[in-house]
């Protein structure tokens, strides 16, 4: 819910932002304000080109636009202290928070730097300035205030960043925890002598490149969601790549994991074409053989997850047999699979 709602408020303000200062635009061009409504207009195109609109406002034209946008807003503000209308200006105040809030740290710190040098520079050539004085000694702590708030903000996330176990898109856990987490399954599995395999999911995209990256980003969080319904509590599983998770699944041997990957494998199918999605799913399996570590275990089914994909995709495929798509389980592989 924390992570649901950090994405879908911010976007919801910037919608409601977005009209607001459209209104707020057309009201001042009625009442004769240019420069208020150039602000205005400005503070409206960085509502809609803010990264909370959806993850295609990341790539280009948008952090141009962002860029375009901030700058004319800061020329905007800072040219109301000579042309007016003053009570204008006193939306600097805000602007440091605004500028943080909406722009890349070094972007917002040298605009920053840059609209307080000319403000402090217009205030002291505008001698008929009523209240400068105040308004100068106002601006520099209201900008104090932003920086240590931005400060506390920033130093706080990487205070928290080791903390954070989960993918906030899908609420898998971090690639970063797989490599421990496994060393300590593969121990009690070599300690109490009992099974252990991993599986590994992937989307088909190669065989679905009509299906735009948004839609398919759009998916990964339902999926998480499947994943987490399907399997067992005391599974795991992690997002070790874009569009690929790895479970880890104790006490199951690579006939029962292939089972339950085909079974994982056909429900995503399902999901994908309720939402309109031509994309198919592959997964790899491969149990625990003696002599196995994190990484040997992690690259054996990552090669079989590649082989089932290289075999056309919409398939199971086990680190030494495949499994047929069509069949509802499989069958319990030969070779170095079966050496538990």
């Amino acid at each position: 819910m924390p992570q649901t709602a950090e994405k879908f408020l911010p976007g919801k303000f910037s919608r409601s932002g977005f009209i607001a200062f459209g209104l707020t635009t057309g009201l001042c061009l009625f009442m004769g304000e240019l420069l208020a409504a150039v602000a205005a207009a400005a503070a409206a195109g960085l509502c809609l080109a803010g990264t909370h609109q959806g993850k295609g406002h990341q790539n280009a034209p948008w952090p141009q636009l962002r860029a375009f946008f901030l700058i004319a807003l800061v020329l905007a503000l800072v040219s109301a202290i000579w042309l007016g209308p003053w009570p204008l200006s006193h939306w600097l105040y805000a602007l440091p928070l605004v500028l943080f809030a909406m722009a890349p740290v070094y972007l917002a710190a040298l605009v920053t730097v840059t609209f307080i040098f000319l403000v402090l520079a217009g205030t002291q050539w505008a001698v008929a300035l009523p209240d400068r004085h105040q308004m100068m000694t106002a601006l520099v702590l209201t900008t104090l205030l932003g920086a240590i708030l931005v400060f506390m903000r920033e130093y706080k996330s990487r205070q928290l960043a080791p903390l954070r176990r989960t993918d906030e898109l899908t609420q898998a856990a971090s690639r970063e925890y797989l490599s421990a987490d496994l060393h300590k399954e593969i121990q009690r599995s070599e300690r109490e002598g009992t099974n252990m395999s991993v599986m590994m999911i992937g989307l088909d995209t190669h065989l679905s490149d009509v299906d735009p990256d948004e839609d398919i980003r759009a998916i990964l969080p339902r999926i998480g969601r499947y994943l987490h319904s399907q399997l067992r509590d005391f599974d795991t599983y992690y997002r070790v790549a874009d569009l690929q998770f790895l479970v880890i699944l104790p006490g199951a041997n690579t006939a029962e994991a292939a089972r339950t990957a085909e079974q994982v494998r056909r429900g995503l199918c399902t999901l994908m074409d309720s939402h309109g999605l031509k994309l198919t799913v592959s997964t790899g399996v491969a149990g625990l053989n003696i002599g196995d570590d994190a990484d040997s275990l992690q690259q054996s089914v990552a090669n079989a997850l590649r082989r089932a994909q290289q075999q056309g995709g919409n398939r199971t495929q086990t680190y030494s047999n495949p499994v047929p798509p069509e069949a509802n389980g499989a069958n319990e592989p030969t070779g170095r699979e079966a050496a538990r």
